[in-house]
């Protein structure tokens, strides 16, 4: 229970987690993860490890709840579920996504003192951690990773060398260098205030700034010319038979009308099972394409068997037939978890499972390029993605946003394209079906963009690249590995007999 005088506190905790989510797309407001993070970690400060504990989830509540919120789209506007039953569905995710900031909180309350390497180590430590076992525990969920948020801002220079974790840890640290600051006697003029270690945060966001200038690949080959479809075709008609006919027109005419060297079109554009697509529209297309020496990258599932189905992309062209399946598949969207059927059977959705695909995929080999493809929410794996590194020219993510109808979910989606071509030197290449399709630069910038919502095809010359940066060698492990390293010093601390040492300031 939370005692009456410590309400104003819980309050404010889940304020701060509902503001610190407008620093991630399409608000981008660069204070507000910073700020959010310093008021959590001021309320936390001090407390008991189970008050800490309550703080921490209690801010994770606010921040899942308003982050994740467009999960109530899917569910109620897309699949019909009562608006109460969906909106427990948010409730109750968001009340498990916040165990985690819940275990940050509670383990630098275990491990605290008012030692300045608290806040400026064990804390961001403690935080990178828990958002890394977020990514990946009961198959992962890694959306809203603090390190998001500085996919347009100073830090985004660390991300070719720690990836989002390790830009999340540097936000973290910003935020323990400020309460740091905050926590110093105030009976002094500003000058004698000031310590050596007040130097480590200019110095983190000036080292971030000349990161920003390394060239850590390097252009391969020509630029090709790409054409990136976007259908624009409402979830609730996508699979509507009397839709079919019409659907494989309008894609055809794109294709016919934006010539390009490598077309690709969104995840499942032709929207039934490959052998049941009509095999001369297939062979059109594939002549359209060979006769041009072009290819196209295809969404469309397939079978092969009736205990075997797969969310793939097929290449169809010049260059041999080729395929790519879907390997991180989306629970309660492609898999069904053990002893949810009856959630499931609540919503209006022909879902199923999926089979996995090959978790050590390769690029597919298309005229000069080596494309990396992936599928919808498997970009937020960013040490996935670096499996087909670094033999891959470009990454292509070909997505079906339309569950999530006009909500914060494509633009999250798009920051996340960002980061990974941060991460591994490689531009983006999204085919959405109803946006954001996109082409995004090695740097993370978006290049050029269609407008969401409507029918059309993006062209642009890209430039593969080839190399490797330190995070396609290395994968999260670095970060990890730092974190394990600051922590310890507090871990044989309290391993020791005896009172904890005096903190200092």
């Amino acid at each position: 229970m939370i005692s009456l005088n410590a309400w104003p506190k819980a309050c404010a905790a889940l304020a701060l987690g509902a503001f610190a989510t407008l620093g991630f797309a399409p608000v981008d407001l660069a204070v507000a993860m910073p700020a959010g993070l310093v008021g959590l970690f001021l309320l936390a400060e001090g407390a008991a490890p189970r008050r800490a504990a309550l703080t921490g989830w209690l801010f994770g509540l606010g921040y899942f709840v308003v982050g994740v919120s467009w999960i109530y789209v899917s569910m109620h506007d897309i699949g019909g579920m009562p608006a109460p039953l969906a909106g427990l569905a948010v409730l109750l995710f968001a009340a498990y996504l916040a165990i985690f900031p819940a275990l940050a909180c509670m383990a630098a309350a275990r491990l605290g003192s008012t030692h300045w390497t608290h806040r400026l180590l064990v804390l961001p430590a403690c935080w990178t951690i828990a958002e890394w076992l977020r990514g990946w525990l009961f198959t992962g969920f890694p959306w809203l990773a603090t390190g998001y948020a500085g996919t347009g801002g100073t830090f985004a220079g660390y991300a070719p060398l720690f990836g989002v974790y390790g830009v999340g840890f540097l936000y973290a640290f910003a935020a323990g260098a400020v309460v740091d600051f905050l926590r110093a006697p105030r009976n002094e003029p500003l000058r004698r205030r000031l310590r050596p270690r007040d130097a480590l945060l200019p110095l983190a966001l000036v080292a971030g700034l000349g990161l920003a200038q390394v060239q850590w690949t390097m252009p391969d080959g020509k630029p090709v010319k790409v054409a990136l479809l976007q259908g624009n075709i409402a979830q609730d008609l996508k699979f509507e038979e009397a839709r079919f006919d019409s659907t494989l027109a309008m894609y055809k005419r794109l294709i016919d009308a934006h010539p390009a060297e490598l077309t690709i079109l969104p995840e499942t554009a032709l929207p039934r099972m490959l052998g049941a697509i009509p095999r001369n529209y297939l062979d059109s297309l594939q002549a359209t394409a060979r006769a041009a020496g072009a290819n196209l990258i295809v969404g469309v599932p397939l079978a092969e068997s009736r205990e075997r189905y797969f969310n793939s992309a097929i290449s169809l062209g010049a260059a041999p037939s080729q395929r790519y399946d879907k390997a991180h598949l989306v629970p309660f969207g492609e898999f069904i978890p053990w002893g949810f059927r009856w959630f499931v059977d609540a919503m209006n959705m022909p879902l199923g499972d999926f089979t996995r695909g090959s978790a050590m995929p390769t690029p597919l080999q298309l005229g000069t390029q080596r494309v990396a493809v992936n599928i919808c929410y498997e970009d937020l794996f960013g040490e996935e993605i670096i499996r087909q590194l670094p033999q891959a020219s470009l990454l292509a993510n070909i997505s079906n946003i339309a569950w999530f109808g006009a909500s914060l979910a494509p633009h999250q989606h798009l920051q996340i394209s960002r980061m990974r071509a941060l991460e591994t030197g490689r531009p983006m290449l999204r085919a959405t079906n109803t946006g954001m399709t996109a082409v995004i630069d090695v740097r993370g910038r978006i290049v050029d963009q269609l407008p969401p919502f409507t029918e059309g095809a993006l062209i642009a010359r890209v430039q593969g690249y080839s190399g490797a940066t330190p995070y396609v060698q290395a994968g999260n492990w670095p970060i990890i590995v730092l974190c394990l390293l600051a922590l310890a010093p507090a871990l044989l601390r309290r391993a020791r007999p005896g009172p904890a040492p005096a903190g200092t300031r």
